[in-house]
């Protein structure tokens, strides 16, 4: 079968590999659609921790068509999204129910064999059922949008609260929609893409801007009358983390969701945070949410053809985790 492997930082190709089996407890999935994330660039780049070589791919839906020794909860034939995410379960962590901190946690599309391929064998506690009739590419949306359930579980949004979101990629414009699913009264997106401000608006943000040609601060503490309650930092880059905390009102709560790669330093002012009040909230993966998000995906609440931008076969995804997003590019859709 093809398979896109990461086979050294910067070196992502479209290989022939053996096909996968089901092993005790697995299923074998037949890969039906798989999202590229701004991680997989990461990744690419040497800028988040993963195993090499390794398929990549951690955003997929797909059909069973093998099943291993010992699974009973799948008979074949069933629509499926799987939680990258496999925890130990016995470490200090999962014990006290935070499994994505787990001390031994692999990740399929990460530390092992994902979705950028024909087919991927995973654990069958790792699967959930969606329905058959769903778009899979749907589907395929269940692991992102699981991972914003839980930023949005941190920034615990009360109904009428004023929410600032800072990158309007994919996760941004997920989070504007569920923003507004928690009653917020004002939602605003940062992102200086015009289409993707122009989308946000019409997904549910009250306001968008541009933060290269206003001051995005000044405006945000405007509208919201002294700062947002909640803001939520998806972009993964130094000047949104500054300017985010900027623009968080005293005692507001400041969710840290974009991942900036692994080792950059960025300096913020501790005087002004403690005056203030800022709760600091990271929020990391998809703890008990993965079953969420895909209930979310199959009742159709959510706008999600709005977020697809482009579609492509295995033999491009190369080219386009090895190089920026293009303009008005939103999320990339891949049909092995």
């Amino acid at each position: 079968m093809r398979a896109v492997r990461l086979e050294s930082i910067g070196s992502l190709t479209m290989r022939s590999v053996e096909k996968p089996v089901a092993g005790p407890g697995e299923l074998l999935v037949r890969v039906a659609v798989a999202g590229i994330c701004g991680s997989d660039r990461h990744m690419y780049k040497g800028e988040y921790p993963t195993a090499i070589p390794v398929t990549l791919g951690h955003e997929f839906c797909g059909i069973v068509e093998g099943i291993g020794d010992g699974v009973t909860r799948f008979t074949g034939g069933e629509l499926v999204t799987v939680d990258p995410n496999i925890s130990c379960g016995t470490c200090r962590a999962c014990a006290q129910a935070r499994p994505n901190l787990c001390e031994s946690l692999t990740a399929i599309g990460v530390t092992r064999d994902g979705g950028f391929a024909e087919y991927v064998a995973v654990p069958h506690a790792q699967a959930i059922m969606l329905p058959a009739d769903l778009d899979p590419v749907h589907g395929a949306f269940s692991e992102p949008l699981a991972c914003c359930i839980h930023a949005i579980d941190k920034a615990k949004i009360r109904p009428g609260d004023s929410v600032a979101i800072l990158g309007g990629g994919v996760i941004g414009l997920l989070m504007v929609q569920l923003a507004r699913l928690a009653g917020a009264g004002e939602i605003i997106l940062i992102t200086r893409q015009q289409s993707r401000r122009q989308t946000a608006l019409r997904l549910g943000a009250t306001h968008a801007f541009d933060p290269v040609s206003s001051d995005t601060i000044a405006s945000v503490r405007e509208i919201t009358k002294g700062g947002a309650d909640v803001v939520i930092e998806c972009a993964g880059v130094s000047e949104t983390l500054q300017t985010g905390l900027k623009m968080a009102r005293r005692g507001g709560t400041f969710v840290l969701f974009g991942v900036t790669p692994s080792g950059v330093e960025v300096p913020v002012l501790p005087f002004d945070l403690l005056v203030n009040e800022v709760d600091i909230r990271p929020a990391y993966l998809n703890p008990f949410t993965h079953s969420r998000a895909a209930a979310m995906v199959a009742s159709g609440v959510l706008e999600l053809d709005a977020l697809v931008t482009k579609t492509i076969g295995l033999e491009e995804v190369s080219d386009v985790v090895g190089n920026a997003p293009l303009p008005g590019e939103i999320k990339v859709i891949v049909r092995p």
